[in-house]
């Protein structure tokens, strides 16, 4: 019987959704629970630690697959993007998406074979700053640190605009899209990660300007750095954004990366 590969990844890159999910819904629970912060990837050796080899098998080909499935969509625009700047930019942030995402599959792979070795992915914090303090003694790294932080700034920006637009829901079925509480579910997400971006950012930004590595910080410092009742607010936010991947992985629309026919297109173009 021959096999859907377009159909393999949708099903695939929908457990993506859901890993990314369950990631936000361990950093969420975490503060709420017992005021400890962590990033994605702190997030996901806990999750190792829990959960065994078999959990991170699935996210394993979870975030590979929906790493593929952005990085096709900036590609060839699977998404449908419109024209001009806008399309760009959308096609922009799926490039990225992409990258974090099969990062995160490497480091569960890591975490895979080292079976349950949870320092083995790093923390989040140290390694903001070692890779600060990386940039810095290239030449330019100062103004590589303050860019980087200025497109943080804006990322976080952007989520609060989707927060306050909705326009998220536009790629849920239409069924679903209407729901309010898939509407205040992914608005309080999404707020919640555009507080955690422009803090990530203003301390990179403040890193670069000051040549500081140590003013670095990502996710996981940015958490730290919230105090009450700000910490709890942006705890429940992230809760909630872990809901609202559940919510995606279910229900979102994806259109099929059309697999046989980039293949056909690949093999046409081999010389002869």
């Amino acid at each position: 019987m021959r096999t859907d590969p377009s159909g393999a990844l949708t099903t695939l890159t929908r457990l993506g959704f859901a890993s990314r999910g369950l990631l936000y819904l361990v950093i969420g629970f975490l503060i709420l629970r017992t005021g400890r912060t962590e990033d994605t990837s702190g997030a996901l050796s806990v999750l190792a630690e829990g959960g065994g080899r078999i959990l991170l098998g699935l996210m394993i080909a979870g975030f590979f697959a929906y790493g593929l499935w952005r990085l096709s969509d900036a590609a060839f625009n699977i998404e449908r993007h419109e024209p001009g700047k806008k399309g760009l930019a959308e096609r922009g942030g799926a490039l990225a998406s992409g990258l974090v995402h099969l990062f995160l599959a490497w480091q569960a792979i890591r975490l895979f074979n080292h079976s349950g070795g949870g320092s083995s992915a790093g923390n989040g914090g140290s390694g903001t700053q070692e890779q600060a303090q990386t940039a810095l003694s290239l030449p330019g790294g100062q103004l590589l640190l303050v860019v980087a932080g200025i497109t943080l700034l804006v990322v976080g920006l952007i989520q609060f605009k989707k927060a306050y637009e909705a326009e998220f829901l536009k790629h849920l079925e239409p069924g679903v899209a209407h729901q309010p509480w898939a509407r205040y579910t992914g608005q309080a997400g999404y707020a919640a990660r555009g507080a955690v971006f422009l803090i990530s950012g203003a301390f990179l930004t403040s890193a670069g300007f000051k040549e500081q590595a140590g003013e670095a910080g990502g996710m996981e410092e940015a958490l730290t750095w919230l105090t009450s009742p700000w910490d709890t607010i942006v705890a429940i936010g992230l809760l909630l954004f872990g809901l609202y991947c559940l919510i995606e992985a279910r229900f979102r629309v994806i259109n099929d990366v059309p697999v046989d026919g980039l293949a056909d297109k690949a093999r046409s173009k081999l010389p002869i």
